[in-house]
């Protein structure tokens, strides 16, 4: 069986001192096909001439757009328009493959329309801040889609998607657009598989960070859409309870 290749998508705006950490985990990879599809937002800041210096010297196939767009997940799914690949990964500006052979190992895993994996989040330094989640709990073993009716259990950059699986997001939603998005693609996921290992490294501070009360608002509207607005509100009183406990635990 040919090995499958792997859709890496990169959507950045203005974030020239984060691209070149981006860029480097993913020349990295070992091992494995993929292409890089890099989704700029007309940026100003002198992205776009490092997005052509790395297409021009990249040995894998990278391809690139520099336009105004709509906002995040806009961008996202000009991404996902461009992917060729029979999987999809977001690693957007600022995050970082874990490791040269965090796909390879992937691809090298049982058949699944879906791997998952654990996170590690990172400041712009790039100095390590922690797992996602605290340990315990971890990822859970088995993901399917009434698994995030408690929340984001799997970090968006570490799940990784057949493209068929994989819808377009909704723009309907500013903010929590990327749960919508997960919970849709774990609908039509049959299959997936745990990765056992970390997948990636997120820079912390992302838009549901910095407006965290509109998050929990849009959150829960998404996810009371997919689960029911009763058992919505049942397992919101118990992420509240949880919540001061993650904070003191650093995961807030």
């Amino acid at each position: 069986m040919n090995p499958p290749l792997f859709s890496i998508i990169t959507v950045t705006y203005n974030a020239a001192a984060l691209l070149p950490a981006t860029f480097r985990s993913v020349e990295a990879q070992e091992g494995v096909q993929f292409e890089h599809l890099v989704v700029d937002g007309n940026s100003r800041d002198g992205s776009v001439a490092l997005i052509e210096a790395y297409a021009a010297r990249s040995a894998r196939p990278v391809r690139w757009v520099s336009e105004p767009d709509r906002g995040l997940y806009d961008a996202m799914n000009k991404g996902l328009a461009l992917a060729q690949g029979e999987y999809v990964l977001f690693l957007n500006a600022g995050d970082v493959l874990h490791a040269p052979d965090t796909l390879a190992h992937i691809a090298a895993l049982p058949p699944a329309d879906a791997y998952f994996g654990e996170a590690l989040r990172v400041d712009e330094q790039g100095r390590t801040l922690g797992y996602r989640l605290p340990r315990p709990p971890r990822p859970p073993r088995q993901l399917h889609w009434q698994s995030l009716r408690l929340g984001m259990l799997v970090c968006h950059q570490s799940f990784v998607v057949r493209r068929r699986c994989a819808p377009d997001y909704d723009l309907h939603w500013r903010i929590a657009a990327d749960i919508d998005w997960m919970i849709r693609c774990l609908r039509l996921c049959p299959q997936t598989l745990y990765t056992d290992s970390v997948v990636c490294h997120f820079l912390v501070g992302g838009v549901s960070s910095q407006r965290r009360t509109q998050a929990w608002r849009e959150r829960y509207r998404v996810l009371g859409r997919h689960y029911g607005w009763w058992p919505n509100l049942a397992a919101h009183l118990w992420i509240g309870l949880r919540y001061p406990f993650r904070l003191l635990a650093g995961q807030g």
